[in-house]
C-alpha cells in the first residue's frame, strides 16, 4: 500500500486515494467515467458537472474510501465506498458503490486486490459488513464477488433474496 502522491513501478499497488492530488483526482474521473460508458456502468458518459466535480465533491464527505489500483504508475482499477450503519448490529458498514478495472486489465486480480483493501479498510472502522450491488446479468462481477467472499443477501430464504431499487429525484 502507498499512502503518498504516487503509485511505484512493479505489480499492482492500490492507493488509499488523496483526492487533493491532481493525479489521483484525475484516475477517479478517467477510471469511473470508462466505468459508466461501459454497458455495465450504464453506456453512457459521466456528465461534465460530475467530471469537473467529483473529486473535490467526494474529498468533502465524511466516510468516503477511493482506493485506486496502479501497475506501474497506470491508473488501471478503482473501487469507491461509503461508510454506512447497520441498525440490526449496531455498528458502522461500508458499502462499496462502484468497482471498476479498465478494460485490458480485468481478469488479472485487479478487482480481487481492490476488494481485499476495501476489507481492511472495514475493519479499521469497525464495520460489521461489506456491501456492494452487482448486475443479474453480469456473471464476471458476480463470480469475483463470490470469489472474494460476498453472498446474495439472504434475511430468509423463504422470503427471496434482498433487490435494489431506486427512486430516480430531480
Amino acid at each position: 500500500m502507498i499512502f503518498e502522491c504516487s503509485a511505484s513501478s512493479g505489480p499492482v499497488v492500490i492507493v488509499r486515494a488523496d483526492l487533493r492530488c491532481q493525479a489521483h483526482a484525475q484516475a477517479l474521473v478517467t477510471l469511473l467515467d470508462s466505468y459508466a460508458r461501459d454497458p455495465m456502468g450504464g453506456g453512457e458518459p459521466l456528465s461534465a458537472y460530475a467530471r469537473a466535480h467529483l473529486a473535490e465533491t467526494l474529498a468533502a464527505r465524511p466516510g468516503t474510501h477511493v482506493l485506486l489500483a496502479f501497475i506501474e504508475a497506470q491508473p488501471v482499477g478503482l473501487l469507491n465506498a461509503f461508510e454506512g450503519f447497520s441498525t440490526f448490529a449496531c455498528r458502522p458498514l461500508l458499502a462499496v458503490h462502484d468497482i471498476a478495472v479498465a478494460p485490458g486489465w480485468r481478469g488479472q486480480g485487479v478487482g480481487q486486490k481492490l476488494l481485499a483493501e476495501a476489507e481492511v479498510v472495514a475493519r479499521e472502522i469497525g464495520a460489521c459488513k461489506l456491501t456492494l450491488e452487482v448486475l443479474d446479468g453480469n456473471a464476471p462481477a458476480q463470480a469475483a464477488y463470490r470469489k472474494a467472499g460476498f453472498a446474495p443477501y439472504v434475511l430468509d430464504p423463504a422470503l427471496g433474496r434482498a433487490q435494489f431499487w431506486q427512486k430516480v429525484l430531480d
